[in-house]
């Protein structure tokens, strides 16, 4: 007798994720889960950090030594559940020390995971090139000290874009990220937009732009990128799962 398919995860039909994120983050699970699609299951697990202050880039630092000792022991934790995808909801690292930098950081993810990873930088980097050659000028949004914006700007940069504004809102700790409003996240866009922008691009995951950025998106008409948005949808693509998914942004529903 031929050996049979494996039975799939009962609620996961399509696919079983696992989603790393901070645990002060509160941004990254509401706006994954309305994207979901059916037949997909989240299993979250969490970098357990405390919430510092974030004053400079000193405190930024520590913050992300944090983070840093905490990824691979969330990691390792949620694997037990034997996903079949892996979500890094944390943006960061997945920028530092360049387009280098964040190789490195996924094969060694990849590694540890035996299965595939999806990461913010490579993310924001494929987005970008959905929406074809003609993208080149960019204005980025961060809730990072100087120090976490210079290397998004060298990332950007590395891979082949001008940044040609970027806003750091030099949030004052890893929980008062998500606490930055609708509003204040509207201004920044319109901020970082001037001066022949073809796309606007927001990082770091606990800022919850995903539905400022579709609005923002319709009245600017240009692309407006809100990195949940673009890791989850390279998540589902990079897996297989094709299917538009509408109220996000043309990424989700067009891409």
């Amino acid at each position: 007798m031929a050996n049979s398919p494996r039975q799939p995860d009962s609620l996961a039909t399509r696919g079983k994720f696992a989603v790393l994120a901070p645990s002060t983050n509160t941004s990254v699970q509401p706006e994954f889960d309305a994207m979901r699609p059916w037949g997909v299951t989240h299993h979250h697990s969490r970098l357990i950090i405390p919430d510092s202050k974030v004053t400079d880039d000193a405190s930024f630092m520590t913050m992300m030594d944090n983070i840093r000792g905490a990824l691979f022991p969330a990691l390792e934790s949620v694997l037990t559940c034997d996903p079949d995808y892996v979500i890094l909801g944390m943006s960061s690292e997945t920028f530092w020390d360049g387009l280098e930098g964040s190789n490195k950081l996924q094969r060694k993810l990849e590694k540890t995971a035996k299965r595939g990873v999806a990461m913010g930088s490579d993310a924001c980097r494929a987005a970008l090139r959905a929406y074809g050659k003609g993208v080149k000028r960019l204005g980025v949004v961060t809730p990072y000290m100087p120090v976490g914006d210079k290397q998004v700007h060298r990332f950007f940069t590395e891979c082949g874009f001008k940044v040609v504004n970027l806003l750091g809102l030099k949030c004052k700790s890893p929980v008062l990220i998500a606490h930055e409003s609708k509003q204040r996240l509207r201004d920044a866009i319109l901020q970082v937009n001037r001066g022949k922008v073809d796309a606007v691009v927001q990082v770091g995951t606990n800022l919850a732009m995903a539905e400022v950025a579709a609005m923002a998106e319709f009245s600017l008409d240009k692309p407006v990128i809100a990195i949940n948005s673009a890791i989850y949808w390279h998540a589902l693509r990079q897996y297989g799962i094709k299917d538009k998914i509408y109220g996000w942004g043309s990424l989700l529903a067009e891409h």
